[in-house]
């Protein structure tokens, strides 16, 4: 074998370990560089946004209980008879229309005290508008029942809701975004980094409460004033 074959043998060899090495230094770059990307583009931050909105109920619905009680059913049912009479007075004096009130349940029970029969005639009437002052209006004068003779019982009382939620949902949920962001941004400069795009986002469940807090308990009615809240998670990329 001549000396100038040993020697281009010797060329080819050389030329080829120095494409490996070069590959192998470029290679381990890009995926150095790959991996470095990958890390960044992991980072991220999960924040949560808040948005409030007060609004005014758009339903009133007021559940009206009453009974009465004879040892004579015809007695009873005169007197129950009597209440219901009185209550489509009080309403119609309001300016309520005849069919905003409607009849949802009566029953009849018998018992004996004493041997002596006893019968309790129980009877619910329902008043459903939108007109929310003239609800409230009834409301305030709902004493004006008791002074015509009628006694409401338990469970009697008004209901206000906000039957409109889907028509401000959009906007809120954006803005419930948007303060997620600040929050985020907060972190970003706090961290020496920039706040991105949404990695991810979790809407939470919509909840309407009394703006001013429980409105419950013994002879407190409800309150058309509502506060519409929402929280939202979002995870946002960091660069």
């Amino acid at each position: 074998m001549s000396e100038k074959f040993i020697e281009s043998r010797n060329k080819v060899w050389l030329a080829s370990a120095g494409l490996l090495t070069i590959g192998l230094i470029i290679g381990g770059y890009l995926l150095g560089d790959g991996l470095l990307r990958a890390k960044m583009a992991d980072r991220s931050v999960t924040v949560r946004g808040l948005a409030e909105r007060e609004v005014t109920a758009d339903l009133a619905t007021w559940t009206i209980a009453y009974s009465a009680q004879s040892s004579d059913l015809q007695s009873a049912q005169i007197d129950i008879d009597r209440d219901t009479d009185a209550i489509t007075a009080f309403f119609k004096e309001l300016g309520f229309k005849a069919d905003a009130l409607k009849p949802t349940g009566a029953n009849v029970n018998q018992y004996s005290n004493n041997g002596i029969p006893q019968y309790t005639i129980r009877q619910r009437l329902s008043l459903r508008t939108d007109d929310i002052d003239k609800a409230q209006a009834a409301v305030a004068r709902q004493f004006d029942l008791v002074r015509r003779g009628v006694v409401l019982e338990d469970g009697s009382g008004m209901s206000y809701t906000f039957t409109k939620l889907d028509e401000i949902k959009p906007e809120m949920v954006a803005a419930a975004t948007k303060d997620a962001r600040k929050s985020a941004e907060q972190f970003a400069e706090d961290s020496g980094t920039d706040v991105g795009g949404i990695k991810s986002a979790t809407q939470g469940y919509f909840s309407i409460d009394s703006r001013d807090g429980d409105s419950g308990g013994y002879g407190v009615t409800d309150t058309p004033y509502k506060k519409v809240r929402v929280v939202t998670t979002v995870n946002f990329y960091l660069d």
